[in-house]
């Protein structure tokens, strides 16, 4: 796919992109380095992946897509391309809300941006905007070296038709590094993707809802985020408070405040169900077609915890380490609720938002099993 670049401006009579998206894909890529592909293709595992489908709706009880995402094969450079794609709507949005522009600046294209870079001079907003990209750039291109597969969704865009991605150089690598043959590491990745495409179209209503949370996340950035209340944290007399909060990689918490944190939080534990349910799934059905799974279980554990100093320090002054306990504590919720009641209980989760499981009922299924058995 064509990677995605800024749009072509025109001075003040075409609003600019907040971000330097071309920028953003040129140091994703020098950060993300081209490894060699390997022999890994599209057209080998797409047949698995249709089967895949079909045993994880009996498996779960939700319903097949009408037409499940074709298999993709990408690179570094492509990966980064379709997620920064993906990134840009909300990323654009974000990004005019922390900078204080009214509704009426960001929907119409013939007033300049307002807010802080009201009245700066041209350059200054090229400026932000390649600092901004090479932001972003980075990010992605430091997680693009790690990143297996996905089922790319652009979650604010229904439009958007999903992906299913499979990142053909890390695999390769992944299987050498942790010994396992390269072809059952694929199958068990694809599973986990193939999985969240059946998720979404199972329960229709979990892109809405996901979307609505982030909505109202985004909507309250601008009223929320305060630069004095960082500050405020920030002042020595507050010094063991602000150490304690980002040693829990709270940074997102530091700005948006505690009333919009209840908003995370919801979301979070939406994410914790759906990565959890997903690994849940790869080795339920799993079993069934990878005779090596416990060993792929194994090293796919080892890959998730040994991973170097400054792979922890980005995931902890990030929240990037949420990712990680997502698939661990939701994997825990699911198994203990199929074990309990089987995938009929566990397919509860997904019948509409009021099921889904709070936070403290991830840490205690039981309590979940009880709430929606009535």
């Amino acid at each position: 796919m064509t990677p995605a670049g800024p749009r072509p401006r025109a001075g003040y009579a075409e609003r600019m992109d907040a971000i330097d998206w071309a920028t953003a894909q040129r140091v994703g890529e020098m950060l993300a380095g081209t490894p060699a592909h390997g022999d890994i293709r599209p057209e080998s595992i797409q047949p698995l992946a249709a089967d895949f489908a079909r045993r994880v709706s009996d498996y779960t009880g939700l319903e097949l897509p009408a037409e499940l995402p074709a298999l993709e094969t990408v690179d570094r450079p492509l990966w980064i391309a379709a997620n920064l794609s993906t990134m840009r709507p909300l990323l654009e949005q974000m990004a005019r809300r922390l900078e204080g522009g009214g509704s009426s600046a960001r929907n119409s294209p013939l007033k300049p941006r307002q807010g802080w870079a009201l009245g700066l001079p041209e350059a200054m907003r090229v400026a932000s905007g390649l600092l901004l990209g090479a932001q972003v750039g980075a990010l992605t291109g430091m997680l693009s070296q790690r990143v297996l597969g996905q089922y790319d969704l652009a979650i604010l865009d229904p439009s958007v038709t999903p992906r299913l991605l499979l990142v053909a150089p890390n695999l390769a690598q992944a299987a050498r590094a942790l010994g396992v043959e390269q072809e059952q590491l694929v199958a068990w990745v694809t599973i986990h993707e193939v999985t969240h495409a059946v998720q979404f179209s199972g329960a229709p209503w979990l892109r809405g809802h996901l979307a609505g949370m982030l909505g109202k996340l985004i909507e309250g950035l601008e009223s929320s985020v305060s630069l004095s209340h960082i500050f405020k944290l920030t002042d020595p007399k507050n010094t063991r408070d602000l150490l304690e909060r980002l040693r829990r990689g709270e940074l997102l918490r530091l700005g948006i405040g505690e009333e919009r944190w209840e908003l995370v939080e919801r979301m979070q534990a939406t994410m914790t169900l759906i990565e959890g349910h997903a690994e849940h799934v790869m080795d339920a059905v799993g079993a069934d077609v990878l005779p090596s799974l416990a060993r792929l279980r194994a090293a796919m554990t080892r890959r998730r915890t040994s991973r170097g100093l400054p792979w922890r320090v980005l995931e902890r002054l990030l929240g990037l380490e949420l990712k990680l306990r997502q698939y661990e504590s939701g994997r825990r919720f699911c198994d203990a609720v199929a074990a309990a009641g089987g995938p009929e209980a566990l397919a509860r989760a997904f019948g509409g938002p009021e099921a889904l499981p709070s936070t403290a009922e991830l840490d205690a299924p039981e309590l979940w099993l009880a709430r929606t058995a009535a």
